[in-house]
C-alpha cells in the first residue's frame, strides 16, 4: 500500500512509497515497513528509530518531529493514527463488530454471544483473553485486546474466512492505548467496574475514563450501548453514552429493557425468568452462578438489539456452554463438587463465592492468591472477602512473578483471619479437596483457564483444572 493512502491523505510530501507492513515493535521491522515510534511505559519508541531504519523501515510515525532519515508522519495521538493505519492496511473487517468492556464478565459475554449467533446460523467469532474462537476451532491468545496491528490482521483474516459477526473484549489498556480505534463497531456493552489495574491507571476515575472511551468516542451515533443496570457505575456510563448520541439499553435484575431473576438453582444450572420487549419467558440455563446468568443475559441483550432474533436468542440460552475457567466444573465426588474460576480481583472473587452459595447446602472452601508485580492494594481486600464469605479460606501462590511469594501471602493473610497458608498451589488444592464433605464446594480461584504459573521469569506448567480434577477423583 502507498504511504499516502496509508496515512489517509494525498501523496503530497509523502510521495508514493510502498509500505509492506507496519509495526510498533522495532524488533519486528522488515524491509519496506512503517515503524510507529510510540511512547511506552518504560521506553519512548523514538529511541528505536535508528534501529528500525537500519532494519529496513522506510517511514516513521511519531508524536513529534525528529530526524528519522525517512519520511515522517507526526500526529498528536500517534496511537490512534496507528490503529487507523492498520485498518486501512488490512482493509477487511467482519460486518458486525461488538465490543464488551468492564472489569469482569467480558470473556463469558463474548463467548456466549458467539454461541447465540452460531445457533442462528451466523458465521461468528469471539476474541479476547481466551484467544480466538470460530466455528472451526479455538486458537489461544495472550492479550485481552491485541495491539492494533495484530487486531486488524486478525479481523481481516476472520472476514476473509467468511466471519460476519465478531464479539471482542475491550480492555481498559486496549481502550486507553487506542487499540480499537480502527474498528467499525456496531454496538458496545459495559458490565461493571471494580478494583483492578490500578498499577496501570492512576485512579479508579482514570480507570473508568478509559472504559468510557468505548461509548464517548468509538461507537457511532445511534449505535446501541448495552449497559448493566445493576452496576455501580452503570448510570455514569449510560450518561456518557446518551451524550454521545447512543441508544442506551439496560439489562440486569433491575434492567429497564431486559430484566431477569433466578427462580431456582442447583449444581447443574439455574432456572431464569426473563422480561424483554413486554414479554415474559422462562428458560433453563445450564450454567452455575448468578454472575453467569448476568453474563448470559448481557449476551442475549446484545443479540436482540442487533436483530439476531429474540426467540432464537432465548432458545440458545438453554444450550450455552461456559467459557473455560469461568466457574468451570472440575469434578464431583462423595456428594461434593469443585469449580475453578479466573477470579483474580476483589469483585470477581466476591462474585464467584456468592454465586456458588445458592448451589450448596454445605460449606465453600476457597483457594486463592494474588499476582506479583501487580496492584498490591487488592491483596488485603481479597483476603477480607475470602475470610468473610468462605467457610474455609486457603491462601496460596498465584503468579508471584518477580516478587517474594511469601511476602505476597503475608499481605493477604494479614487481612484473612482464620485463613490457612499453603504456598505450594498443588498442595493447597489437594488440601482443599481433602476437606470436602457431602454438600460442600471447593472454589479454586485466580487462574482459571491458564495452564502456567509465572515464577520469576519462568512460566511453569500448571493447570488448576487438571490438578483439581485429579484431587476430586481421589476423594472418597
Amino acid at each position: 500500500m502507498k504511504l499516502s493512502r496509508l496515512a489517509g491523505g494525498s501523496a503530497g510530501e509523502l510521495g508514493d512509497i510502498d509500505i509492506a507492513g507496519l509495526t510498533a515493535d522495532s524488533r519486528e521491522v522488515r524491509p519496506g515497513f512503517l515503524f510507529a515510534a510510540l511512547p511506552g511505559v518504560r521506553h519512548d519508541g523514538t529511541e528505536f528509530v535508528p534501529q528500525a531504519v537500519a532494519s529496513g523501515a522506510v517511514a516513521v510515525l511519531a508524536g513529534r518531529s525528529l530526524d528519522a532519515g525517512v519520511p515522517l508522519i507526526t500526529g498528536q495521538d500517534p496511537r490512534r493514527c496507528l490503529a487507523r493505519m492498520a485498518a486501512r492496511f488490512y482493509r477487511s473487517q467482519p460486518e458486525t463488530v461488538v465490543a464488551v468492556t468492564g472489569t469482569n464478565g467480558k470473556s463469558s459475554i463474548v463467548w456466549f454471544l458467539r454461541q447465540i449467533w452460531a445457533a442462528a446460523g451466523i458465521n461468528a467469532a469471539c476474541l479476547g483473553t481466551l484467544g480466538v474462537t470460530t466455528r472451526n476451532g479455538h486458537y489461544p491468545g495472550s492479550l485481552t485486546t491485541p495491539d492494533p496491528v495484530a487486531l486488524q490482521r486478525r479481523a481481516a483474516a476472520l472476514a476473509n474466512d467468511g466471519v460476519t459477526h465478531l464479539a471482542l473484549e475491550a480492555s481498559s489498556h486496549g481502550l486507553a492505548q487506542r487499540r480499537l480505534d480502527g474498528l467499525r463497531l456496531a454496538a458496545g456493552c459495559f458490565t461493571n467496574l471494580s478494583h483492578d489495574h490500578l498499577d496501570y491507571h492512576s485512579s479508579v476515575e482514570d480507570y473508568l475514563e478509559a472504559k468510557s472511551r468505548l461509548f464517548a468516542e468509538l461507537l457511532p451515533k445511534g449505535a446501541p450501548a448495552v449497559i448493566c443496570a445493576d452496576s455501580e457505575h452503570g448510570a455514569t456510563i449510560a450518561g456518557r453514552a446518551r451524550e454521545a448520541g447512543l441508544r442506551v439499553v439496560t439489562y440486569g435484575r433491575s434492567g429497564a429493557d431486559v430484566a431477569y431473576r433466578v427462580l431456582e438453582a442447583d449444581l447443574d444450572g439455574q432456572h431464569l425468568e426473563i422480561d424483554a420487549a413486554g414479554e415474559r419467558a422462562r428458560v433453563r440455563l445450564p450454567l452455575v452462578g448468578a454472575f453467569q446468568a448476568e453474563n448470559a443475559i448481557a449476551a442475549f441483550t446484545l443479540a436482540t438489539v442487533l436483530d439476531s432474533g429474540r426467540r432464537g436468542a432465548l432458545a440458545a440460552l438453554a444450550g450455552l456452554t461456559g467459557a473455560p475457567g469461568r466457574l468451570q466444573p472440575a469434578g464431583r465426588s462423595a456428594g461434593a463438587a469443585a469449580f475453578i474460576d479466573y477470579a483474580h480481583t476483589p469483585e470477581a472473587l466476591r462474585a464467584a463465592i456468592t454465586a456458588l452459595r445458592p448451589h450448596t447446602a454445605g460449606r465453600i472452601v476457597t483457594v486463592f492468591g494474588c499476582g506479583g508485580d501487580r496492584d498490591r492494594a487488592k491483596r488485603a481486600v481479597m483476603g477480607r472477602i475470602a475470610a468473610e464469605l468462605s467457610d474455609v479460606a486457603i491462601v496460596t501462590d498465584d503468579n508471584p512473578r518477580t516478587e517474594d511469594a511469601a511476602a505476597i501471602r503475608a499481605e493477604i493473610m494479614a487481612a484473612c483471619p482464620g485463613g490457612i497458608e499453603i504456598g505450594d498451589r498443588r498442595r493447597a488444592i489437594v488440601r482443599a479437596v481433602s476437606m470436602l464433605r457431602q454438600g460442600d464446594i471447593a472454589l479454586i480461584a485466580g487462574k482459571g483457564h491458564e495452564t502456567g504459573q509465572i515464577v520469576g521469569d519462568q512460566v511453569l506448567p500448571f493447570d488448576d483444572l487438571s490438578v483439581t480434577g485429579e484431587a476430586m477423583e481421589a476423594l472418597t
